[in-house]
């Protein structure tokens, strides 16, 4: 089972650990790179000041800084909602660097919990819910020697369409389906 939940404080202690685990390991999709120097406050109120920027992010008040675009942010569980597995963001259009690189979908599942279907799973219920947002179809990326990203992507519909830099492209129908969307479970 997987589920996309809205960043919450009261997961403090799963994602303090879920960052650890990372360890210097790139946490795609979890808004990390936007604090000074990454997350590295792990007590509440650390987490509470990430829970906080990554919720207004979806709709934010003013532009965001440094070409930001508005996104949803999710944390990836494992259907126990206390029991974090990773981080998802679903940008709302994309910028320039966005269209080369990085894509409308980034996501990454620690380690320890990887080979488990998370990211399969999670990427289908993003997809979901871009479909919600109004758009037709969304980029995904991966690096080139990524064969596991490769994969979800694929079996998530994914259509190659080049290689930039090291990045491969893969384009995904958004279109509006049935079946669950973030905060349910599949």
């Amino acid at each position: 089972m997987t589920a996309l939940i809205v960043p919450d404080v009261r997961l403090c202690a799963s994602w303090a650990e879920t960052v650890r685990e990372f360890g210097a390991e790139t946490m795609h999709g979890s808004g990390d790179w936007h604090f000074p120097g990454g997350w590295r406050d792990l007590r509440e109120s650390g987490c509470q000041a990430v829970v906080d920027w990554l919720r207004q992010a979806a709709e934010p008040v003013e532009p965001l800084p440094g070409g930001l675009v508005p996104s949803d942010y999710y944390w990836i569980t494992d259907g126990d909602p206390e029991t974090l597995v990773g981080f998802l963001a679903l940008r709302h259009r994309l910028n320039d660097w966005l269209l080369e690189q990085g894509g409308h979908i980034g996501y990454s599942v620690r380690p320890s919990r990887r080979r488990e279907g998370h990211a399969s799973r999670a990427l289908a219920l993003a997809v979901r819910r871009a479909g919600e947002l109004g758009l037709d179809r969304v980029l995904v990326t991966c690096d080139d020697d990524n064969e596991a990203s490769r994969r979800t992507i694929e079996v998530n519909g994914g259509v190659y369409e080049d290689t930039r830099g090291r990045k491969l492209r893969f384009w995904i129908d958004a279109s509006p389906r049935s079946g669950p969307g973030p905060g349910q479970v599949v």
